[in-house]
């Protein structure tokens, strides 16, 4: 490994450090308008982090070097790691008394907008607190967007490229507008988080809990000011209003930065948002039709929980408005399966991805073909354009990768006593950045108290490794990364 290259990612994860450190006085001042003394420990840990990353980045400043694979890998992973440990010092240190690997847990949870909380009593809990870790939300869609728009395509590893919707425009390069495209991406995402928390506090929550909810669905994290999540304000319209910003946030921001920067309608072609939506509301209908038969649930409300749970679960943003592991066997199989296959490429959504999903039925198709047809030729298709043997490549290894994972995380949470169940649906919902299980005690009506510390460090690796793609992490634990 370059000692130039290594000395620019910690550079560059210092500057990181520097920002969120700043962030934190946002929290303290919310902390200091409430009356509450937690204000002290985000303004200790904002000059403690922020005065240890500025000595960090001045020690390591120097003349960036080219930008190559190797040191994207490693920026991607210094940057989340050092995140998600800044993130957790002013929750370990807060009133909540929470342990170190319990502070970390609900710092990576909220970083890599899984959702999952170890915290039970949220309704009465310190106000900073709740804002920091809806802010945590925030700024993680923030990173999850740029890496899905920007780098993953450029490392070969997750997301389809957002510049092959540009690929009928040839008359300039499309890096050279990358900066009115990163414009474009943050007024989005900044304007959509606005309307989404005008439209909360019209709907009945109040500002604060408007404006948190705001961020964590946009974010499509889950993490809310509530035990009982989006149950706490037994409102219709406010699932409804929920399932539409979550829904919209799953979606390609890629096509949404193509349709405000070049008015392209014809970006919303895009496959994968056909797919996605057709799987929502699929498994909506079905659960709506379950619950209307099997519990003899009003229709109208059947509709506004069944769509609002399965688009917070697809999503992977984890909301919940009611406990769905009451609602019936069916229901919990439905979200066990939901569970796995998360939003589009290029969003703040977790999962398989619906992109994968195209690609792989397509790869299959094509395979079977081949056996009737072994003279002919079948091309793998996404949409209109054909995918190379690089990409289905490494699709079929993401996959593999992601099955295996999810095995070995299971394995690991049953050898600690944990039942099949619990461990299985645990180690699915952090690889694939959801929040809650599919069992009572981790389900929409509980939280993740019931792990202790290794088991929460095992469930935090697995939430980091589902938001960076898998193999984006495991590329830096071979040995082949760190020769020269």
């Amino acid at each position: 490994m370059n000692a130039t290259i290594f000395r620019s990612a910690i550079h560059i994860a210092a500057i990181s450090g520097i920002y969120l450190s700043v962030a934190m006085l946002i929290p303290a001042f919310i902390d200091i308008y409430y009356g509450h003394r937690d204000w002290e420990i985000f303004l200790l840990s904002a000059f403690m982090t922020g005065g240890l990353s500025l000595a960090t980045a001045a020690a390591t400043r120097a003349g960036p070097p080219p930008f190559n694979k190797r040191m994207g890998f490693l920026v991607v992973n210094m940057l989340w790691i050092s995140g998600c440990f800044i993130g957790a010092i002013p929750l370990w240190l807060s009133s909540m008394k929470l342990t170190f690997a319990q502070a970390l847990f609900e710092s990576v949870s909220a970083i890599s907008t899984t959702g999952s909380t170890v915290i039970v009593g949220l309704d009465n809990a310190p106000p900073g607190i709740l804002m920091w870790r809806s802010l945590l939300h925030w700024l993680g869609g923030v990173g999850i967007l740029a890496l899905g728009l920007f780098i993953m395509p450029y490392l070969r590893v997750g997301g389809m490229s957002f510049f092959k919707l540009e690929s009928s425009d040839t008359a300039d390069k499309p890096f050279a507008r990358i900066a009115s495209y990163t414009r474009a991406f943050l007024a989005i995402y900044v304007a959509i988080t606005i309307i989404c928390a005008v439209t909360y506090a019209a709907l009945g929550m109040s500002r604060f809990d408007a404006v948190n909810h705001a961020m964590s669905t946009v974010a499509t994290g889950g993490l809310s000011t509530h035990d009982a999540s989006f149950g706490y304000y037994k409102s219709l319209p406010l699932l409804w209003a929920g399932t539409f910003f979550m829904t919209l946030s799953s979606l390609p921001f890629s096509v949404l930065i193509l349709f405000v920067v070049r008015q392209r309608l014809d970006a919303w072609r895009d496959p994968q948002i056909r797919v996605f939506l057709g799987y929502l509301v699929l498994f909506s209908v079905a659960a709506s039709i379950y619950l209307r038969l099997q519990n003899g649930v009003n229709f109208h409300e059947a509709l506004a929980h069944s769509f609002f749970t399965v688009s917070s679960i697809i999503s992977t943003t984890g909301f919940a408005s009611d406990d769905y592991t009451r609602w019936g066997h069916f229901i919990v199989a439905l979200a066990f399966v939901a569970t796995f296959l998360g939003g589009c490429s290029g969003s703040t959504a977790g999962g398989l991805k619906a992109y994968r999903l195209i690609i792989l039925f397509n790869s299959i198709r094509t395979g079977l073909y081949r056996l009737i047809y072994p003279d002919g030729i079948h091309a793998v298709r996404y949409g209109s354009m054909t995918v190379d043997a690089d990409l289905q490549r490494n699709v079929f290894l993401f996959f593999i990768t992601y099955v295996a994972i999810s095995a070995i995380g299971a394995i690991l949470l049953g050898l600690m006593g944990y039942d099949v169940l619990t461990a299985v649906s645990a180690a699915a919902t952090s690889l694939s950045n959801v929040g809650p299980g599919v069992t009572p005690e981790i389900g929409p009506a509980g939280s993740f108290t019931v792990f202790h510390d290794a088991a929460l460090y095992v469930l935090s690796f697995l939430m980091l490794l589902g938001r960076l793609e898998i193999l984006t992490v495991l590329v830096i634990l071979t040995p082949l990364f760190w020769k020269s």
